[in-house]
């Protein structure tokens, strides 16, 4: 299962290394612009259709498009050959994380934070962290998986499972979390959403791939996707571009919010990873598969959480300020992790043909 490694990339890019560098910048361009430019970001903000903000989805779609066309659903076929890993990961991802991270925004925007977050405003930013937490990473789980030099194809195993799997769970999963927490949602909002950003980009992925695959094989996929790879970039950074602006006035005047929301975050990231690693080692898979396995669940899709929070709340809603402080803190976090990941490589057997 070692031989298909072209689903992953090379390394880490410029763009990847610096992650949280180009969105703290947008972040700064975003409040700017908004302050100086307010009659604009409200112009962009009325822009809506059925509860879709279009410029937004617009970028979303850049951004999420690319992802797709790597999704190899034909690796499915490899599902039963070492079920381990994909075992952790999918208890990981949709038994435990969802609820993990429910449970630390309610405990510290109601309770911990009470006394710096008003009411109304704690029950938004509990929101966009469900709506982080039900969404496990599609992408850049790639590249974590490089950095530790995991086994690519059982990477590419593990996200279309996921990205099947999200189809049917994501939005019955954050429907109840945020019921549970007192946050009236629409249903069909909420499955508009789903259908607009995984459903269709899945399909449109896999067409895509398909016919490049017929009519030039991986060397193709992987050429299509260097060259779309720069809308993706643009995607993100101008949707960060947007949500700051439209609430620049909001964290100027209290910029606080952007760290308290942060810590929860944060604190998820490292207590998912470390059941998924503690799990892998307990059940003695070897480090190529349990270090992905461990990463996948750490990292997010922000991109569809931060979709679905503009589509349920609205642009300048903390839901989906919550899910951009998500992509601020991400990236160091994961590069940690990955780094603890190689050095503690020895702690795992060696791989074995069938584990």
């Amino acid at each position: 299962m070692n031989d298909d490694v072209s689903c992953a990339p090379a390394g880490l890019g410029v763009f990847e290394r610096w992650l949280s560098i180009w969105v703290a910048l947008a972040i700064g361009a975003g409040l700017i612009l908004g302050n100086l430019f307010p009659k604009i970001f409200a112009m962009l903000a009325a822009l809506e259709v059925a509860s879709v903000n279009l410029p937004v989805a617009l970028l979303i779609w850049a951004m999420v498009f690319p992802m797709m066309v790597g999704v190899d659903f034909g690796a499915i076929r490899k599902v039963g050959e070492r079920p381990k890993g994909l075992v952790i990961t999918i208890l990981v991802n949709w038994m435990i994380k969802p609820f993990t991270m429910a449970a630390l925004a309610v405990l510290f925007f109601h309770y911990i934070f009470a006394d710096y977050i008003p009411v109304g405003e704690a029950e938004q930013y509990v929101a966009g962290a469900i709506l982080l937490g039900a969404a496990p990473c599609t992408a850049m789980v790639f590249i974590w998986s490089n950095l530790t030099k995991g086994d690519a194809t059982y990477t590419l195993v593990q996200v279309s499972v996921n990205d099947i799997i999200m189809i049917f769970a994501f939005a019955p999963i954050v429907a109840l979390l945020l019921n549970m927490t007192s946050i009236v949602i629409p249903w069909d909002t909420l499955l508009f959403s789903v259908a607009l950003y995984v459903i269709l980009p899945l399909l449109a992925g896999y067409y895509t791939r398909r016919k490049l695959v017929r009519h030039g094989g991986e060397e193709a996929v992987n050429k299509f996707k260097a060259r779309v790879q720069p809308f993706s970039i643009i995607g993100l950074l101008m949707t960060v571009i947007l949500l700051f602006g439209f609430q620049g006035e909001v964290i100027f005047n209290r910029p606080l919010i952007i760290a308290l929301i942060a810590v929860p975050l944060i604190i998820q990231s490292y207590a998912i990873f470390f059941i998924a690693y503690g799990a892998a080692r307990a059940w003695r898979i070897p480090f190529n598969i349990a270090a992905p396995c461990a990463l996948i669940g750490t990292s997010n899709f922000f991109e569809l959480a931060v979709a679905v929070a503009i589509s349920l709340f609205g642009l300048g809603s903390g839901a989906a300020l919550a899910t951009v402080v998500g992509v601020l803190v991400e990236v160091p976090v994961m590069l940690s992790l990955v780094a603890f990941a190689n050095r503690t490589k020895n702690w795992f057997p060696v791989e074995k043909d069938i584990i």
